[in-house]
């Protein structure tokens, strides 16, 4: 399928840069594959009392927001030719980069998580429609190994093999979807459907906030998707590519959702996330479609785990990227056994772990975004100088404008943020708490601290071309 990727945090050389900007719309379709923008869907009408008409305005502003946000950060991957959290290093210092770098790869471990353990649940619903095989704890333990040792496998062999497994699985999940709806056009009571009352414009504005948060957690991971493109790449083809192909997946994903919990409500609050397209669905349309959706997992865990390999080496793991991917592997594995076989409730953890997600990479996205405006090439050499003496090592290491913003808008984002775990003091009586909008907050607080405080001169590159090293 694919040659093994050998590029680590170094930059990818001009000459090697042949990327397309269009490569990237199947890349952000693949990342959204996932049934759990279903049970979404499902739940802004269930939960949230959304009629049809704000499910679709929700479907189209949420990805145009977040996405838009991905695809402008991706920019920098076009510029630099390094991923994220390398070039991250520009921004916040070599040592200061680790106090993010951190936070955003311990956050990647429950976003592996939580798609190891969907992934292997529409295994275990497959088996259960075609063989009547119930589920138990051994089986349990098989597909999550299963959907982990292949996610490894994808992300292992590096950026080809993601790309040219996104376009497949792109095209196969377009045809199966227009299927799925024209089961659902035939088979729906629609008057039910479009007769149901409008919910108030809190909740409409809430499920905004939730819908964009699962687009946020991808915004430290896009220059790593980017990198290969050469520097002359359109910015707008970038920004344009990355919201339609996420579009096209989410706003038709949320819109089936809720037209499913017109007749099957229980889809909103299903402890499994998907055992329940086995009911909604004919086995004929369902099993294929579950085999899909299985497959988009995969991607979007392999995406992840591409990114957190990188991001394992920015914090000291001097490995080649693939044996760093490795690492997350096994913690998703662990995790999602405990998920799988303890938690009580799947979407309540999901839901929970998705607010503080969306928190976590808001500060990192402001500091970063607003850094992008006065920045247009990064030093390949400091990037890897982890020295005193390279051009990033800043004050002892730190550079104390973006440290100072990020821990900030950090801090003033958990304080709007509700969720099963944690509450913060200001999440209840004004709008950004009530309306789910602490990652808003985030990104606003950290980029307008950053902006306005004093920061170092950018460092001018001695050379286009990055250095040769493997790591």
């Amino acid at each position: 399928m694919s040659s093994l990727e050998t590029h680590g945090l170094e930059p990818v050389p001009e000459r090697e840069r042949t990327a397309r900007t269009r490569d990237l719309f199947p890349t952000w379709v693949a990342a959204n594959i996932t049934v759990l923008l279903l049970t979404m869907g499902a739940g802004l009408s269930v939960a949230y009392g959304l009629s049809f008409w704000q499910t679709l305005a929700v479907g189209v502003t949420a990805p145009t927001v977040s996405y838009g946000l991905v695809g402008l950060i991706g920019i920098a991957g076009r510029r630099g030719g390094a991923p994220g959290m390398a070039l991250s290093r520009a921004v916040f210092g070599q040592r200061g980069n680790l106090l993010p770098g951190t936070l955003i790869w311990v956050a990647r471990w429950g976003w592996e998580t939580i798609n190891a353990v969907t992934g292997a649940y529409a295994l275990l619903t497959v088996l259960d429609i075609l063989f009547g095989v119930g589920s138990s704890t051994a089986l349990i333990v098989v597909t999550l190994l299963l959907f982990v040792v292949t996610t490894f496998v994808i992300s292992g062999l590096g950026i080809d093999a993601v790309r040219r497994c996104s376009r497949w699985a792109s095209w196969l999940f377009g045809a199966f979807s227009v299927l799925v709806l024209a089961h659902l056009i035939a088979e729906t009571d629609w008057d039910r459907v479009f007769g149901r009352a409008a919910g108030p414009a809190s909740a409409m504005i809430t499920g905004i906030g939730l819908v964009a948060a699962g687009g946020i957690s991808w915004v430290p991971t896009s220059p790593d998707f980017t990198r290969s493109l050469p520097r002359s790449a359109s910015a707008a083809a970038i920004v344009r590519n990355t919201v339609g192909g996420a579009g096209i997946v989410v706003l038709p994903m949320l819109l089936m959702g809720m037209v499913m919990a017109s007749t099957t409500p229980d889809l909103a609050t299903a402890p499994d996330p998907v055992s329940f397209l086995g009911a909604v669905l004919p086995r004929w349309l369902a099993v294929p479609y579950l085999l899909i959706a299985l497959v988009g997992t995969l991607l979007i865990n392999s995406m992840s785990m591409y990114s957190a390999g990188f991001t394992a080496q920015t914090l000291g793991l001097r490995v080649p990227r693939h044996w760093a991917v490795s690492v997350n592997a096994v913690i998703s594995l662990a995790l999602g056994g405990v998920l799988m076989l303890a938690a009580t409730s799947f979407m309540g953890t999901f839901l929970s772990f998705l607010s503080l997600l969306a928190v976590t990479f808001s500060a990192w996205a402001g500091v970063f975004g607003a850094d992008m405006l006065r920045r247009r090439r990064y030093d390949a050499e400091a990037l890897l100088d982890t020295s005193r003496a390279g051009a990033y090592w800043y004050r002892g290491g730190f550079a104390p404008a973006a440290v100072t913003a990020w821990a900030a808008g950090l801090g003033a984002g958990l304080l709007f943020t509700k969720s099963d775990w944690f509450t913060g003091p200001l999440a209840a009586g004004n709008p950004v708490g009530e309306y789910g909008l602490g990652w808003a907050a985030t990104i606003a607080v950290s980029g307008l601290l950053y902006a306005v405080l004093p920061k170092p001169p950018v460092a001018v590159p001695a050379s286009d071309e990055p250095p040769a090293m493997a790591i």
